[in-house]
């Protein structure tokens, strides 16, 4: 081992990078007159769309939401199946679930992690059909899903498509054009997804947002997202008289008040102070994404020759111009023999690595509707060597080094 720090302050594998401006910034919101529902959440959306190349945004209280609500505005209902991968979070698979509708896991590409288009084919062309409705990509760790392949898959097929973009802000793919495509643009998605978890790219606490091309989806996203209200009187079903309380003369108008349930919506909103705080960190984040390019290669550089350590990071096998980074580092994940020992000896150095994830088809839920050791091979395979290693913009150069040679000095 170098001759670094013996003791330090935890190293955890995420975290929020918090300056003064994001202070300030949520200070003058706190100051404000609003709290919620004020000016700051349309800025924070259409600053964001402008960022990722969509046409709409939709900010949201966190992933979760973000997704439930994109299933919703889908019209995912009892048994509808929707295909996504088993290596995520388990809510781009639960909001399939909370519409009533079935999860079918795809294996994944042992080479990139991402969702194997192959595997998704085989399934669809193995059922009759219309047998499914949707797939739910996701560009984990970082790493950006072809969109332009699985948008003519889903074509053929008649799906939609949910991007879960929450790892890759900033990340992109190369189309078949030539074309750099940000993940989450809406080009072939229907909807797309991102969280503002404080591990994320942009942190605001909690805080989702929702982007899409299509006007339709971004407007029923907008009154799903508070109760199923609008207060757009064109939409009104009831009548003037009605919401009066009193016959209307010839000049009389829609008074202030009114507002239409129309439908069975959530209190999913962002907060007036979040969306600042969201703002703030979005002037960072070319600054951010940098950074983590610069860690990745670091880490890259240390870890390629050990042949205990198996570090995809930087293959650009979803690159169709290897030269280019995509890759959006959220997560810098290898594949380790003797994952166990290296997760408690790195432990036993105050270095805190997760293990990003648990195949969701074989939590206890899940495996409850059927699924069973043995169904994807992949996925499986993975999980018994993923570890994931500190990342993030805050990382100095001695705590990475701290990280290298503690890893290092394992094997």
């Amino acid at each position: 081992m170098s001759n670094l720090r013996k003791s330090v302050d935890p190293i955890p594998y995420g975290r929020q990078h918090i300056t003064d401006e994001d202070i300030q910034a949520v200070v003058d919101t706190l100051r404000s007159d609003y709290l919620t529902q004020g000016p700051r959440i349309p800025q924070f959306e259409e600053a964001f769309a402008e960022y990722i190349g969509s046409e709409y945004a939709v900010a949201v209280a966190n992933g979760t939401a973000a997704l439930h609500l994109c299933t919703l505005a889908l019209g995912v209902k009892a048994g509808d199946k929707v295909i996504t991968t088993p290596i995520t979070f388990a809510a781009s698979a639960n909001c399939v679930r909370y519409c009533g509708g079935e999860v079918a896991f795809a294996d994944i590409d042992p080479e990139t992690y991402l969702l194997d288009i192959d595997k998704v084919r085989e399934l669809l062309e193995a059922a009759p059909k219309g047998a499914y409705q949707g797939i739910i990509p996701v560009d984990f760790a970082g790493r950006a899903v072809d969109m332009e392949a699985f948008r003519q898959l889903a074509d053929e097929h008649d799906l939609w498509i949910v991007e879960d973009a929450c790892h890759a802000p900033g990340g992109y793919f190369i189309d078949s054009q030539g074309q750099q495509q940000l993940c989450g643009n809406g080009n072939f998605a229907d909807l797309a997804i991102f969280s503002f978890h404080p591990v994320k790219h942009i942190a605001t606490g909690e805080g989702g947002m929702i982007t899409t091309n299509n006007k339709e989806l971004y407007e029923k996203l907008q009154v799903l997202r508070t109760h199923g209200i609008t207060k757009d009187s064109s939409q009104f079903q009831n009548g003037l008289e009605f919401a009066l309380g009193q016959p209307p003369t010839a000049n009389s108008q829609w008074p202030g008040w009114y507002m239409e349930m129309q439908t069975l919506g959530y209190n999913y909103r962002l907060t007036d102070f979040q969306a600042a705080l969201g703002l703030s960190q979005l002037n960072r984040a070319e600054e951010g994404l940098k950074r983590r390019h610069e860690i990745a290669a670091r880490y890259y550089e240390a870890f390629k020759n050990i042949p205990q350590i198996t570090d995809r990071n930087h293959e650009s096998v979803n690159s169709r111009q290897p030269t280019l980074n995509p890759h959006a580092h959220h997560l810098y994940v290898i594949e380790a023999q003797g994952r166990l020992g290296l997760y408690n000896y790195l432990r036993e150095h105050k270095i805190y690595t997760q293990i990003h994830y648990i195949p969701c088809h074989l939590m206890p839920y899940y495996r409850k509707q059927g699924w069973k050791e043995g169904d994807l091979a992949n996925a499986e395979a993975y999980y018994r060597g993923c570890i994931s290693l500190p990342m993030y913009p805050a990382l100095t150069e001695d705590e990475q080094l701290l990280v290298i040679d503690t890893t290092t000095n394992f094997y």
